[in-house]
């Protein structure tokens, strides 16, 4: 199939008013996919199948319709959080609230830490680096889980400085 006709094949379908097309053919494969007008252009996928690999294909996924944020409980936690000091990860890692597997958690929500005062470790690359807080107070809030995956510059505590 050249591209004349593949072109060809897009506006027969796009006049047609399907939403989507698939032709299989013995060394490739075809999806043609519109939508109504004014919301999204067609899209045309072309892949190459090798004739010898006749493997089954999964379904490809179906796209996800967006979900609207919850917007009035946002404002509310933000407010009430504006008076805590929150730590912040310095770099990409997992996020682990113990020392070790059989230790005690470096500090629990109530715990009182002082500036310099170790509060959680994150391993990045095979290295676990202690993350010491900056700031004086109790701790408020724990907002990452145990051995997750952690953002540089990402909130993990919320302290109160009073």
């Amino acid at each position: 199939m050249d591209i004349r006709e593949i072109q060809n094949l897009i506006k027969f379908v796009a006049k047609s008013g399907a939403t989507e097309v698939k032709l299989e053919m013995d060394d490739f494969k075809i999806t043609i996919k519109t939508t109504a007008e004014g919301t999204e252009p067609t899209t045309t996928f072309v892949q190459h199948v090798p004739v010898t690999n006749a493997l089954p294909q999964a379904a490809a996924p179906q796209p996800v319709a967006p979900t609207a944020p919850a917007a009035p409980a946002a404002p509310e936690t933000a407010s009430d959080d504006s008076k805590y000091i929150t730590i912040k990860s310095p770099m990409i890692g997992t996020f682990y609230r113990k020392p070790a597997p059989d230790k005690p958690v470096f500090v629990e929500v109530g715990t009182s830490i002082g500036k310099g005062d170790v509060v959680c470790v994150i391993e990045a690359m095979k290295l676990f680096n202690e993350i010491e807080s900056e700031v004086s107070g109790k701790i408020v809030k724990i907002l990452v889980d145990d051995s997750s995956p952690v953002e540089f510059d990402q909130p993990l505590f919320l302290v109160d400085p009073s």
